[in-house]
Protein backbone atom coordinates (compact mmCIF):
# COMPACT_ATOMS: atom_id res chain seq x y z
CA UNK A 1 0.00 0.00 0.00
CA UNK A 2 1.06 3.58 -0.58
CA UNK A 3 0.93 4.75 3.00
CA UNK A 4 2.29 7.74 4.89
CA UNK A 5 3.17 6.70 8.42
CA UNK A 6 3.86 8.62 11.60
CA UNK A 7 5.83 6.43 13.98
CA UNK A 8 5.38 6.59 17.75
CA UNK A 9 8.22 8.21 19.67
CA UNK A 10 8.26 5.33 22.16
CA UNK A 11 7.22 1.66 22.19
CA UNK A 12 4.55 0.94 19.56
CA UNK A 13 1.49 -0.56 21.29
CA UNK A 14 -1.51 0.76 19.27
CA UNK A 15 -2.35 1.92 15.74
CA UNK A 16 -4.72 4.31 13.94
CA UNK A 17 -5.67 4.10 10.25
CA UNK A 18 -6.78 7.55 9.00
CA UNK A 19 -8.48 7.49 5.57
CA UNK A 20 -8.51 10.52 3.27
CA UNK A 21 -11.47 12.01 1.40
CA UNK A 22 -12.20 11.49 -2.31
CA UNK A 23 -9.48 12.68 -4.69
CA UNK A 24 -6.87 13.10 -1.95
CA UNK A 25 -3.90 10.91 -0.95
CA UNK A 26 -2.57 9.60 2.35
CA UNK A 27 0.33 12.05 2.11
CA UNK A 28 -2.08 14.90 1.34
CA UNK A 29 -4.19 14.16 4.44
CA UNK A 30 -1.08 13.71 6.53
CA UNK A 31 0.17 17.17 5.47
CA UNK A 32 -3.26 18.72 6.12
CA UNK A 33 -3.40 17.26 9.65
CA UNK A 34 0.12 18.52 10.40
CA UNK A 35 -0.81 22.02 9.18
CA UNK A 36 -3.91 22.15 11.40
CA UNK A 37 -2.79 20.44 14.60
CA UNK A 38 0.29 21.76 16.37
CA UNK A 39 2.58 19.98 16.94
CA UNK A 40 0.94 17.02 15.14
CA UNK A 41 -1.40 14.05 15.49
CA UNK A 42 1.49 12.04 16.90
CA UNK A 43 1.80 9.90 20.02
CA UNK A 44 4.41 8.18 22.16
CA UNK A 45 2.83 4.72 21.64
CA UNK A 46 0.48 4.93 18.60
CA UNK A 47 1.47 4.53 14.95
CA UNK A 48 -0.74 6.67 12.66
CA UNK A 49 -1.11 5.28 9.12
CA UNK A 50 -2.46 7.31 6.19
CA UNK A 51 -3.18 4.92 3.28
CA UNK A 52 -3.85 6.15 -0.28
CA UNK A 53 -6.89 4.83 -2.15
CA UNK A 54 -6.14 3.34 -5.59
CA UNK A 55 -7.15 5.37 -8.64
CA UNK A 56 -10.42 4.15 -10.13
CA UNK A 57 -13.12 5.52 -12.47
CA UNK A 58 -15.44 7.67 -10.34
CA UNK A 59 -19.02 8.05 -11.54
CA UNK A 60 -19.69 11.53 -9.99
CA UNK A 61 -16.72 12.76 -12.06
CA UNK A 62 -18.16 11.21 -15.26
CA UNK A 63 -15.88 8.21 -14.97
CA UNK A 64 -12.62 10.15 -14.63
CA UNK A 65 -9.91 8.43 -12.58
CA UNK A 66 -9.74 9.52 -8.96
CA UNK A 67 -8.22 8.27 -5.70
CA UNK A 68 -11.46 7.11 -4.10
CA UNK A 69 -12.18 4.28 -1.66
CA UNK A 70 -15.28 3.23 -3.58
CA UNK A 71 -17.55 4.39 -6.38
CA UNK A 72 -20.82 6.25 -5.84
CA UNK A 73 -23.76 6.43 -8.23
CA UNK A 74 -24.11 10.02 -7.01
CA UNK A 75 -23.24 12.05 -3.91
CA UNK A 76 -26.57 11.61 -2.15
CA UNK A 77 -28.10 9.75 0.78
CA UNK A 78 -30.99 8.62 -1.42
CA UNK A 79 -29.37 6.18 -3.83
CA UNK A 80 -28.07 2.59 -3.59
CA UNK A 81 -24.51 1.97 -2.44
CA UNK A 82 -21.87 0.71 -4.85
CA UNK A 83 -21.35 -2.37 -2.70
CA UNK A 84 -18.94 -4.21 -4.98
CA UNK A 85 -16.32 -1.46 -4.73
CA UNK A 86 -16.95 -0.96 -0.98
CA UNK A 87 -16.45 -4.65 -0.23
CA UNK A 88 -13.32 -4.91 -2.38
CA UNK A 89 -11.76 -2.04 -0.44
CA UNK A 90 -12.83 -3.52 2.91
CA UNK A 91 -10.74 -6.54 1.95
CA UNK A 92 -7.74 -4.38 0.95
CA UNK A 93 -7.89 -2.31 4.15
CA UNK A 94 -8.50 -5.45 6.20
CA UNK A 95 -5.07 -6.63 5.02
CA UNK A 96 -3.56 -3.42 6.47
CA UNK A 97 -5.25 -4.15 9.81
CA UNK A 98 -3.85 -7.68 9.64
CA UNK A 99 -0.36 -6.25 9.03
CA UNK A 100 -0.64 -4.37 12.34
CA UNK A 101 -1.88 -7.51 14.12
CA UNK A 102 1.04 -9.45 12.63
CA UNK A 103 3.35 -6.75 14.00
CA UNK A 104 2.06 -7.53 17.50
CA UNK A 105 -0.75 -4.96 17.88
CA UNK A 106 -3.99 -6.63 19.04
CA UNK A 107 -7.13 -5.64 17.11
CA UNK A 108 -8.65 -4.08 20.24
CA UNK A 109 -5.70 -1.62 20.16
CA UNK A 110 -6.51 -0.42 16.62
CA UNK A 111 -8.82 2.44 15.53
CA UNK A 112 -9.93 3.24 11.98
CA UNK A 113 -11.45 6.50 10.82
CA UNK A 114 -11.48 9.05 8.08
CA UNK A 115 -12.53 12.34 6.57
CA UNK A 116 -15.57 12.55 4.26
CA UNK A 117 -15.58 9.42 2.04
CA UNK A 118 -12.82 8.01 4.28
CA UNK A 119 -15.17 8.17 7.26
CA UNK A 120 -17.89 6.27 5.38
CA UNK A 121 -15.30 3.67 4.37
CA UNK A 122 -14.20 3.33 8.00
CA UNK A 123 -17.80 2.81 9.20
CA UNK A 124 -18.21 -0.07 6.73
CA UNK A 125 -14.82 -1.52 7.62
CA UNK A 126 -15.29 -1.44 11.41
CA UNK A 127 -19.06 -1.91 11.53
CA UNK A 128 -19.31 -4.86 9.14
CA UNK A 129 -15.92 -6.56 9.00
CA UNK A 130 -13.88 -5.68 12.10
CA UNK A 131 -16.14 -5.26 15.16
CA UNK A 132 -13.17 -6.23 17.35
CA UNK A 133 -11.47 -2.85 16.77
CA UNK A 134 -11.22 -0.29 19.57
CA UNK A 135 -13.24 2.38 17.76
CA UNK A 136 -14.12 4.18 14.54
CA UNK A 137 -14.32 7.89 13.71
CA UNK A 138 -16.00 9.71 10.83
CA UNK A 139 -15.37 13.43 10.13
CA UNK A 140 -17.72 15.29 7.73
CA UNK A 141 -19.08 11.91 6.60
CA UNK A 142 -22.37 10.18 5.83
CA UNK A 143 -23.79 6.78 4.93
CA UNK A 144 -26.61 6.30 2.43
CA UNK A 145 -29.90 6.01 4.29
CA UNK A 146 -30.39 2.37 3.25
CA UNK A 147 -26.75 1.47 3.89
CA UNK A 148 -26.04 -2.22 4.35
CA UNK A 149 -23.94 -1.11 7.34
CA UNK A 150 -27.10 -0.24 9.30
CA UNK A 151 -28.76 -3.56 8.39
CA UNK A 152 -25.63 -5.48 9.35
CA UNK A 153 -25.21 -3.71 12.69
CA UNK A 154 -28.87 -4.28 13.55
CA UNK A 155 -28.63 -8.04 12.88
CA UNK A 156 -25.43 -8.00 14.88
CA UNK A 157 -26.98 -6.28 17.90
CA UNK A 158 -29.84 -8.80 18.22
CA UNK A 159 -27.44 -11.77 18.23
CA UNK A 160 -26.22 -11.95 21.82
CA UNK A 161 -23.39 -14.35 20.87
CA UNK A 162 -21.61 -11.66 18.89
CA UNK A 163 -19.35 -9.01 20.36
CA UNK A 164 -20.69 -5.47 20.45
CA UNK A 165 -19.54 -3.22 17.58
CA UNK A 166 -16.79 -0.67 18.21
CA UNK A 167 -17.68 2.74 19.59
CA UNK A 168 -17.96 5.51 17.03
CA UNK A 169 -17.45 9.25 17.12
CA UNK A 170 -18.62 11.65 14.40
CA UNK A 171 -17.70 15.31 13.89
CA UNK A 172 -19.40 17.63 11.41
CA UNK A 173 -19.36 21.32 10.51
CA UNK A 174 -22.71 23.10 10.53
CA UNK A 175 -21.78 25.02 7.34
CA UNK A 176 -20.74 21.97 5.28
CA UNK A 177 -22.20 22.46 1.79
CA UNK A 178 -20.81 19.25 0.25
CA UNK A 179 -21.84 16.73 2.92
CA UNK A 180 -24.71 18.42 4.71
CA UNK A 181 -24.64 18.54 8.51
CA UNK A 182 -28.09 16.91 8.49
CA UNK A 183 -26.72 13.93 6.56
CA UNK A 184 -24.13 13.41 9.27
CA UNK A 185 -26.73 13.73 12.04
CA UNK A 186 -29.08 11.27 10.33
CA UNK A 187 -26.22 8.80 9.87
CA UNK A 188 -25.44 9.12 13.58
CA UNK A 189 -29.10 8.54 14.54
CA UNK A 190 -29.31 5.44 12.32
CA UNK A 191 -26.03 4.06 13.70
CA UNK A 192 -27.39 4.39 17.22
CA UNK A 193 -30.71 2.84 16.23
CA UNK A 194 -28.79 -0.09 14.72
CA UNK A 195 -26.97 -0.68 18.01
CA UNK A 196 -23.67 1.15 17.61
CA UNK A 197 -22.67 3.39 20.50
CA UNK A 198 -21.86 6.70 18.80
CA UNK A 199 -21.17 10.30 19.78
CA UNK A 200 -21.86 13.29 17.52
CA UNK A 201 -20.12 16.66 17.73
CA UNK A 202 -21.17 19.74 15.73
CA UNK A 203 -18.69 22.49 14.85
CA UNK A 204 -20.49 25.82 14.27
CA UNK A 205 -19.54 27.61 11.05
CA UNK A 206 -17.17 24.87 9.86
CA UNK A 207 -17.44 23.96 6.16
CA UNK A 208 -16.19 20.71 4.53
CA UNK A 209 -12.87 20.99 6.35
CA UNK A 210 -10.85 19.78 9.28
CA UNK A 211 -10.45 22.24 12.16
CA UNK A 212 -8.12 22.61 15.12
CA UNK A 213 -10.83 22.11 17.80
CA UNK A 214 -12.09 19.03 15.97
CA UNK A 215 -8.60 17.52 15.75
CA UNK A 216 -7.97 18.24 19.43
CA UNK A 217 -11.22 16.43 20.27
CA UNK A 218 -10.14 13.52 18.06
CA UNK A 219 -6.70 13.32 19.68
CA UNK A 220 -8.30 13.22 23.16
CA UNK A 221 -10.77 10.54 22.05
CA UNK A 222 -8.01 8.39 20.51
CA UNK A 223 -5.97 8.59 23.73
CA UNK A 224 -9.06 7.67 25.76
CA UNK A 225 -9.66 4.58 23.58
CA UNK A 226 -5.95 3.68 23.22
CA UNK A 227 -4.19 4.69 26.45
CA UNK A 228 -0.50 3.88 26.82
CA UNK A 229 -0.04 0.20 27.69
CA UNK A 230 0.73 -0.40 31.36
CA UNK A 231 4.45 -1.08 31.62
CA UNK A 232 4.95 -4.67 32.66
Amino acid sequence: CRCARVSPTGKHSASVLFLHGSGDTGQGLRSWVRDILTPDLAFTHIRVIYPTAPARPYTPMRGALSNVWFDRYKISRDCPEHLESIDTMCSTLGALIQDEVNAGIPAHRIIVGGFSMGGAMALHLAGRYHPELAGVFALSSFLNKDSVAFQFLFSFSIDARKASPPRAVQCHGTSDELVLHGWGEETWALLQKAGMSAGFHSFPGLSHQLSHPEMELLRTWILHKLPPAASS
